[in-house]
C-alpha cells in the first residue's frame, strides 16, 4: 500500500488506486514470477531494510526477444539513487537470458526524472505510444542489447 497505495507514484500509471487494485497488482506480479520467471521485484534498503520500491521485467506481448523494463518507487526515497541501482542490477539480469536482443520501457510524458533515468541507461527515444491507464501517449524507449 505504500508503494502502489500512493496516488504520488501512481499519477504516472494511471493511478489512484483501491486497495483491491492495488492487492490485484501485487496478485499479478506473483503469477508472472510464477510463468515467466519475472516480475516487478521488491526492493529493500540493505542498511535497514525498509521497503524502496519495485523493478523488473515483464513480457511484451507478440515478442519474445523484447522485455519491459519498470520501475516504481515510495515517494520517500524519490531522488536517492535506488531506481538506477535496481534499474542497473535487473537490466544486466536480463542480458544472462537467452534470446533477449532488446529491453522496451515507456514512462508518463511529465515524469522528467523517468526520462532522465532511461536516457542515463542507455535507453533510446523511439515513438509515443498510447498508454490505456493514464489515456496519454507515453515515450517509449528502447536498449539493445550490448
Amino acid at each position: 500500500m505504500g508503494l502502489w497505495g500512493d496516488e504520488r507514484v501512481t499519477r504516472w500509471i494511471g493511478g489512484p488506486f483501491t486497495s483491491e487494485q492495488v492487492r490485484e497488482r501485487l496478485a499479478q506480479e506473483v503469477v508472472a514470477e510464477s510463468e515467466h520467471g519475472m516480475q516487478y521485484w521488491p526492493i529493500f534498503r540493505l542498511s535497514d531494510e525498509a521497503h524502496v520500491g519495485c523493478c523488473g521485467l515483464r513480457p511484451c506481448p507478440g515478442d519474445e526477444a523484447v522485455r519491459e523494463l519498470g520501475f516504481h518507487v515510495r515517494c520517500d526515497h524519490w531522488g536517492q539513487g535506488y531506481a538506477s541501482e535496481a534499474a542497473r542490477a535487473v537490466i544486466a539480469h536480463a542480458w544472462t537470458r537467452p534470446g533477449l536482443c532488446a529491453l522496451f520501457a515507456g514512462h508518463h510524458p511529465r515524469n522528467v526524472p523517468s526520462r532522465a533515468l532511461l536516457v542515463k541507461l542507455g535507453f533510446t527515444y523511439t515513438h509515443d505510444a498510447f498508454y490505456l491507464p493514464t489515456g496519454l501517449r507515453h515515450p517509449s524507449y528502447t536498449l539493445r542489447r550490448p
